[in-house]
Parts: structure tokens; sequence; C-alpha cells
């Protein structure tokens, strides 16, 4: 049985913005896929995805593309922590 939180949520994207959030340091779509558990090129499409919501901004250094929460990306994730919260 799925836990509750998959009830209200797609698990991997509200795990990558509440991960982004926690680790401060420098992240990349490859580490970020390993910590949510799953493929590149789906981590890519989720990221390409928030970053149309408004809630992820990218910077290029150099071959690698640096991920990071933008204002409106961190209260989307704060308000998923107090909800992960709620349910547990």
């Amino acid at each position: 049985m799925k836990d509750n939180f998959d009830i209200f949520f797609r698990r991997k994207p509200a795990l990558m913005l509440v991960s982004l959030k926690k680790n401060l340091r420098i992240r990349y779509g490859s580490l970020l896929a390993k910590e949510v558990d799953c493929t590149y090129s789906h981590a890519v499409k989720i990221l390409q995805t928030l970053e149309v919501l408004k809630l992820v901004e990218f910077e290029k250094k150099g071959r690698i593309k640096l991920i990071r929460l933008t204002k409106k990306g961190r209260e989307v994730s704060d308000a998923i922590e107090n909800i992960q919260k709620l349910i547990k």
C-alpha cells in the first residue's frame, strides 16, 4: 500500500523540491536523480516542468547546469513539508 503522501502528490517532483530545499550544496540533475531514486532522463523531464512553473531555475557552469529553487519554489517546498508533517 502506498503511503499517505502519494495520495496528495506525485512523489518524485515533490521529493525533488524538498531535496533542493534541504541540501544547500551545489545541485545538478544527475545527483538529484540519485537522491530521489529515478533515472536521469525522468529527472530532466520533471525539472523542465518545474522550470516552466517557475519553481526552479538553472545556471550554466561550463557543461553543468546547476539547479536552484526560486522564491516560489521554496514556498511550495515549505508547503509540501508542512503537509508531509500533518499526514504522518
